[in-house]
């Protein structure tokens, strides 16, 4: 069947942009030169150092410390439960901002890990170690449960037996990542079902590509990049299973064909199989996702693996097509080529991760690459406020087929979704400019 590509929700406003006089000058050459004056930067333009970066990345960190739970209560009378008691599906987390098992804090956990690796304090993985520990102290009384209820929902459901990738792709990450880094803990019944679940559970068109049954049947979530393959890299490392490499480099492949768009350099949200036409729209998180999957294949498919000097050629081919539309600010948009929808934070961090994790790790050449990775995080540390809470992040979205949609999803300090991310840029610019120096050399950033 043929296939046509629309860019739908395209209006005149947003393919000719918006240009607003700023920093209009009464100075001449005659008493000043004006090559030199100071511009008015909406975002600071300045090099971050790394006593700057711990400092956000550690406001975040005391947020989250008290923020996410690590223990149980019950439901009607508030009293803390241990695993020595009975369990069900009355017990509720305690008391906090956000859950500690989700795809969103299986992100987080990457980032906290991220952030010891580079910095060697303890805290970090820490704070993995415990929620962590925490999930499998609890596991085996909640898996017998399930056993005994098979219909009842639970706080751990998603893990024992879960319903989407979202459940527990992220999470099984997590824990194989947190063992590399010293967590001892018997992580082999989550990793087990993560397995099962990507490889056999999971709803597959045809082709073996994943998909979803919703919001129509045979629909494909950019999203769910992120929510296999990273845990299919870790469990093949963790096996040395090359099956597990093969599946994550045939998704994302399969992905690669049907959804991106090589004239703009940029991914659609969604696509639905059997379609004749397939609405693009943009949307930020979910490019982050494909560009940060695009990121860990480099970094865990092994050396030899055939699909690594595509996976390279990719990943450039889509931050071509991101740069170009990197804000003034160092944001990205909401929409990635509206700019009238709004500046959005995770997404923003997620490309500033993988600019600077690249040059990290020779992907990408600093002095072209570095300076958009800086600007970005800038814009990234401005939205960090005097709590550790990230603002301007969207909240969960589903997947639609009209800018409204999009344009409209609010925006919350409670959205999980930014935390990981900036957890991860703040991790890679730490190690970014440990290593390479930038300055201001004729009144722009460059590498020194």
């Amino acid at each position: 069947m043929k296939k046509t590509i629309l860019i739908w929700g395209m209006t005149i406003s947003s393919i000719i942009p918006s240009f607003a006089q700023k920093n209009i000058t009464a100075a001449s050459d005659a008493n000043a030169p004006l090559h030199a004056l100071q511009p008015d930067y909406p975002t600071p333009y300045v090099v971050p150092n790394e006593a700057q970066i711990k400092a956000t990345v550690d406001k975040v960190y005391t947020y989250l410390e008290k923020a996410t739970p690590a223990n149980l209560i019950h439901k009607a009378s508030g009293e803390a439960w241990n695993p020595y008691q009975i369990y069900s599906d009355q017990l509720v987390f305690a008391k906090g901002d956000f859950r500690p098992v989700s795809y969103e804090f299986g992100v987080t956990y990457s980032g906290m890990l991220a952030l010891e690796k580079v910095s060697g304090d303890a805290k970090y993985k820490e704070y993995v170690f415990k929620r962590l520990k925490f999930i499998l102290e609890t596991l085996p009384k909640a898996y017998q449960y399930t056993q005994q209820n098979p219909t009842k929902s639970h706080v751990l459901s998603g893990l024992i037996n879960p319903k989407a990738l979202d459940d527990i792709g992220a999470m099984s990450m997590a824990f194989l990542k947190a063992k590399r880094a010293g967590f001892d803990g018997d992580d082999s019944l989550i990793t087990q079902k993560s397995l099962n679940f990507i490889l056999k559970e999971e709803h597959r068109l045809p082709d073996k590509t994943l998909a979803r049954m919703r919001p129509l049947p045979n629909t494909i979530w950019l999203d769910d990049l992120y929510m296999a393959i990273p845990a299919l890299l870790q469990l093949g490392k963790d096996s040395v299973n090359v099956n597990c490499f093969n599946e994550a480099a045939f998704q994302f492949e399969s992905y690669q064909k049907r959804m991106f768009n090589p004239s703009l350099g940029l991914f659609m949200h969604g696509y639905l199989e059997g379609s004749e036409e397939h609405p693009e729209f943009h949307w930020a998180r979910a490019n982050g996702w494909a560009l940060l999957t695009n990121a860990e294949l480099l970094e865990h498919l092994p050396a030899n693996h055939p699909a690594r000097p595509a996976m390279l050629i990719q990943l450039k081919k889509h931050l071509k097509g991101l740069l170009a539309h990197q804000d003034g600010t160092g944001f990205w948009h909401q929409l990635i080529d509206r700019n009238d929808s709004y500046l959005e934070t995770s997404a923003t961090a997620i490309y500033t991760y993988v600019l600077a994790k690249g040059i990290n790790q020779g992907w990408l050449d600093p002095r072209t690459y570095g300076p958009a990775a800086i600007l970005g995080w800038q814009a990234v540390a401005s939205k960090v406020n005097a709590q550790g809470q990230v603002d301007g992040t969207c909240v969960g979205t589903g997947l639609g087929w009209d800018p409204a949609f999009y344009f409209n999803r609010p925006i919350s300090p409670f959205a999980a979704h930014g935390y990981g991310p900036v957890l991860l840029a703040g991790a890679a610019m730490w190690e970014m400019m440990k290593n390479h120096p930038f300055e201001l050399k004729d009144s722009a950033i460059h590498l020194r």
